[in-house]
């Protein structure tokens, strides 16, 4: 999953000083190619209690600043110096790397070893199926307690067999972000109750979409924008045993999407491409998209700016127009997930982190306050929830709220070990069927080709 954080820091998050977590003892960037690993700094102080290195694979900066701004007292405390190792998942560069390095952590020096790499909704079962993800209780030490309030489904997702093996900040319930001034020209009202009932099932939706383009707007950028939708609500997963299973729901998705591309409803873009992100800024010219939790404050807020060397306020571009429903149908999109790895020496560290960054309610709020993400604690989120909390850039929206009922209704039921892969490999062929440049079922066949491809265990 690709997350865009420049804005996190421009929302200038400052580092915490937290005076204690009570159930738990109380950086640098390593870019990596191949196997060459050369820490750009480190952080190092007091005597070496532990292994002297952490090394903490990623796919992206975002843990990285989030360590920064909350965390960087627990390097001093226990005496270890922190290395990143960010690889970007490109062609699936980021697994890649990560599983030759958990394959030779048992031979690797002290500090080289992996001890902490993060995974995705769409690749933890891989992981927490493997030897290489410790038990979190079990072997690091984090205590039931400790991980009480964090949301059922965000543990139940890298739960093995009884045994939870990696923790997350966040939760990734999915919104449609509209835009206020198109609400109110086209259908007469930005309020966003009154917009959830115009939007509340796939028929309204469309009738919406048709109004948008009467009006010289798209109702969606792209192809991907509707995907997650669908494809969170299959009723079975991916992979049967070893059976591809393209599930009804997908091919709706198809369906839809052919329609809004041939209907012009949509702007024939695709998920990531400059276009989409020109899409959701000042010249954009399309109604909304289905975000997640980390997509509406960091992604869209940042692509909505006209400067985005410029304070994120109002005046900046269209910072304040847009605001969140519920949408058709309820969903998630991503979320990541931290995990330690099996072999690490430094299990103290990597037990105080998952804690403080995971677990501690004061953090959860705090980093929700910070930079308007839905963070992983019910009791947090309840709170924001029900107070006075407003979004500027919602236009006084209090979005956690609608975040803490979309939460409730997340279903992970059908995840599979192949997720990734085959959603980008599905997207990708359904692509060429979209433009015309194929008919469908050659497209489908190019799907199979490509998935037996990347998986020659599976079949047909």
């Amino acid at each position: 999953m690709k997350k865009i954080i420049s804005v996190m820091l421009v929302m200038s998050m400052v580092v915490l000083i937290l005076t204690g977590c009570t159930n738990s003892d109380d950086s640098t960037k390593k870019e990596t190619s191949g196997s060459s690993q050369t820490p750009a700094s480190t952080v190092e102080a007091g005597e070496t209690k532990e292994d002297q290195v952490v090394n903490i694979y990623s796919w992206n900066d975002e843990f990285k600043s989030l360590y920064e701004a909350y965390a960087t007292d627990l390097a001093e405390k226990h005496g270890v110096k922190v290395n990143f190792i960010i690889v970007a998942n490109e062609n699936n560069a980021y697994q890649n790397n990560l599983d030759a390095a958990l394959q030779a952590q048992e031979s690797a020096a002290k500090d080289d070893k992996v001890d902490i790499f993060l995974v995705e909704a769409d690749n933890a079962s891989k992981y927490t199926k493997s030897e290489y993800a410790l038990d979190i209780v079990g072997d690091v030490g984090l205590t039931e307690a400790d991980l009480a309030d964090q949301y059922q489904y965000t543990k139940d997702i890298v739960t093995v067999d009884g045994v939870q093996k990696g923790t997350t900040w966040q939760a990734t319930p999915g919104l449609f972000a509209y835009r206020r001034s198109f609400a109110k020209e086209v259908l007469g009202t930005d309020d966003p109750a009154q917009v959830q009932e115009l939007l509340s099932n796939w028929d309204k939706f469309d009738d919406v979409a048709k109004k948008m383009k009467d009006a010289g707007y798209f109702m969606l950028s792209g192809y991907d924008d509707s995907f997650r939708t669908f494809s969170n609500n299959v009723s079975e997963p991916w992979v049967d045993d070893t059976k591809i299973v393209i599930d009804d729901n997908i091919m709706k998705w198809v369906e839809q999407t052919k329609m809004y591309t041939d209907e012009r409803f949509n702007n024939r873009t695709t998920l990531w491409a400059p276009e989409w992100s020109a899409d959701q800024g000042p010249d954009g010219k399309v109604f909304g998209f289905f975000y997640s939790t980390w997509g509406i404050n960091f992604t869209l807020l940042g692509n909505s700016l006209a400067d985005a060397d410029s304070e994120p306020a109002v005046g900046n571009g269209i910072y304040g127009d847009y605001a969140v429903c519920e949408g058709p149908q309820a969903y998630y999109w991503g979320g990541t997930w931290v995990c330690a790895a099996k072999g690490t020496d430094d299990t103290p560290f990597i037990k105080d982190l998952m804690y403080r960054l995971t677990c501690d309610a004061e953090t959860m709020k705090q980093i929700t306050l910070d930079t308007q993400d839905y963070t992983n604690s019910e009791a947090a989120m309840g709170e924001l929830a029900d107070s006075d909390y407003a979004s500027d850039f919602l236009g006084g929206q209090n979005h956690i709220a609608l975040f803490a009922e979309a939460a409730k209704k997340i279903d992970m039921s059908n995840i599979s070990d192949y997720d990734q892969g085959l959603n980008e490999s599905f997207q990708q062929a359904m692509h060429e069927y979209f433009e015309e440049n194929v008919d469908r079922e050659t497209a489908l066949d190019n799907f199979y080709t490509t998935a037996f491809e990347k998986y020659p265990e599976l079949t047909k």
